[in-house]
């Protein structure tokens, strides 16, 4: 019998005893740990652990049901899951489409082990006509105005009836109801270009040229009802001079943004980030 292999994630109030109660556990299952990860936030006093093992015979289930004594006993937090099993991914996307083709290409070429759950717009379909939604499920769910309620609640259906766990905001350029973050707390991430100053509304770059910023970037983030305050999980810079124009800066902005959200995302498929309040803790290869 071959063996799988399992990745366990956890948070707690710190105390003694936890690893060891953990790690002695999964030995005596006859688990072989092959990565190990702890963190303990003094500030908060708050313990985290990501522990991936392989293990002959137990199932998920059999793992599930052995662990969850030791949950209840330290306060838990925790998730447990088969890598083997890929994550359900729905993407929400507006007119500029960046994030998205790189995000199914990532998935296309087995970067980003995930399915993909459907593709939601608010534009149709004829926007996104260069785009390969190959075994994708393409929606247009327009937003009418006074409707906006309406079409959340469209898009909350869709993910119980696709059994999504993350949906990612590949640059869709709506302004979220708290109802509709709240629902999806802890596992709704967006892509937000990130300055300092911060520009916000129309043409964000134009704005950042205007005011010779000398470094742009990207933040992905947890959405949270507060906008764009959510817990950060990926942020990257990139330098820019006198030199750049307008133009320029929007096509720095669209690598920067392309390449932390698939950080961001690739880290959460593989279980590697944890809330800890409104921060993150990411367990980095």
């Amino acid at each position: 019998m071959s063996s799988a292999s399992f990745v366990l994630a956890l948070s707690c109030p710190n105390r003694p005893g936890i690893v060891a109660a953990v790690s002695t556990h999964l030995f005596e299952r006859g688990c072989n740990i092959s990565d190990a990860a702890q963190y303990d936030d003094t500030l908060s006093n708050q313990f985290f652990m990501r522990v991936v093992f392989d293990v002959d015979g137990p199932t998920l289930a059999d793992l599930r049901a052995g662990l969850t004594p030791i949950a209840e006993r330290f306060g838990m937090t925790w998730s447990l899951r088969d890598r083997a099993q890929r994550r359900r991914v729905m993407i929400l996307v507006s007119k500029f489409d960046h994030c998205l083709v790189d995000l199914l290409y990532r998935r296309r070429i087995g970067e980003l082990p995930m399915d993909v759950t459907a593709v939601v717009a608010n534009h149709p379909r004829e926007a996104y006509a260069h785009v390969e939604f190959t075994d994708t499920t393409f929606h247009h769910l327009p937003i009418e105005p006074g409707a906006k309620a309406a079409q959340e609640a469209q898009i909350l259906r869709l993910i119980e009836a696709t059994d999504t766990e993350i949906v990612v905001l590949a640059r869709y350029m709506q302004i979220l109801s708290g109802e509709f973050a709240t629902a999806l707390a802890g596992r709704c991430i967006n892509i937000h270009h990130s300055f300092l100053p911060g520009f916000k509304g129309a043409k964000p770059y134009h704005q950042a040229h205007e005011r010779g910023v000398k470094v742009i970037g990207a933040t992905a983030h947890f959405v949270t009802p507060d906008l764009d305050e959510g817990p950060i999980i990926e942020q990257d810079v990139e330098r820019i001079s006198h030199h750049d124009t307008p133009d320029t800066l929007v096509r720095k902005g669209r690598d920067i943004e392309r390449r932390v959200l698939a950080r961001a995302l690739a880290h959460h498929l593989d279980d590697r980030v944890l809330l800890n309040g409104k921060r993150t803790v990411v367990f980095r290869d």
